[in-house]
């Protein structure tokens, strides 16, 4: 049995308490405890794939990153609000900085921007959570690349157009700030960390 723990939660708190083995993942949100479904079907396919793409890279060009099977990273806290950690889809790590994170090695926990190269994320039907939520707390964080992957056009019609469409976006921190480029059909998707990567947006839908 999960043990409850009282509210606001601390991020030590939350790592302490995070079962193992667990059907769901769990994220915290501004101190709650919040369980999020794990992956399934077509968006675990993109996930893994999209992990896999990073990782075919990192080995073929002698890169000093890795992609974790599991990572959950802390995010900084607004003003008196509780802490939050995101699980993201996918995550490339600089190998060079993992010896600055205190709780990685007991619990694949990432808090400085140093450490992340790149965060994905694959929508569902919680499209806000990507669009809104974590893209501001990335941007705060300074992570300088962040894909919302909207392979089902689930997101606003302000973000996919109408028809709506789907769309991969990458966001780049530029000057604290994150430039949205989106990606779709035969577009190639042009990543500021790996300038070779030769993937569409429909290659990675179809994964």
């Amino acid at each position: 049995m999960i043990q409850a723990l009282k509210k606001p939660v601390s991020f030590d708190q939350f790592l302490e308490w995070y079962p193992e083995n667990s059907e769901f993942r769990y994220e915290l949100r501004r101190g709650v405890i919040v369980k999020v479904p794990k992956p399934r079907g077509k968006h675990s396919d993109i996930a893994g794939f999209l992990s896999i793409e990073a990782g075919i890279l990192i080995r073929q060009l002698n890169l000093p990153f890795f992609v974790p099977k599991e990572c959950v990273v802390k995010v900084d806290q607004i003003e008196d609000e509780g802490e939050s950690a995101y699980e993201p889809d996918g995550i490339v790590l600089d190998r060079r900085e993992i010896a600055n994170e205190p709780r990685w090695e007991k619990s694949s926990a990432i808090e400085n921007s140093k450490t992340i190269k790149l965060i994905i994320e694959v929508v569902s039907t919680n499209w806000r959570d990507d669009y809104h939520t974590k893209f501001a707390a990335y941007e705060a964080l300074g992570i300088p690349e962040y894909w919302i992957v909207d392979y089902a056009a689930l997101g606003g019609r302000r973000f996919l157009g109408n028809p709506k469409q789907p769309t991969v976006w990458v966001c780049e921190l530029v000057e604290g700030e994150y430039q949205m480029t989106p990606f779709r059909g035969n577009d190639r998707i042009i990543s500021p960390t790996f300038p070779e990567l030769q993937l569409t947006a429909a290659q990675a839908f179809q994964a």
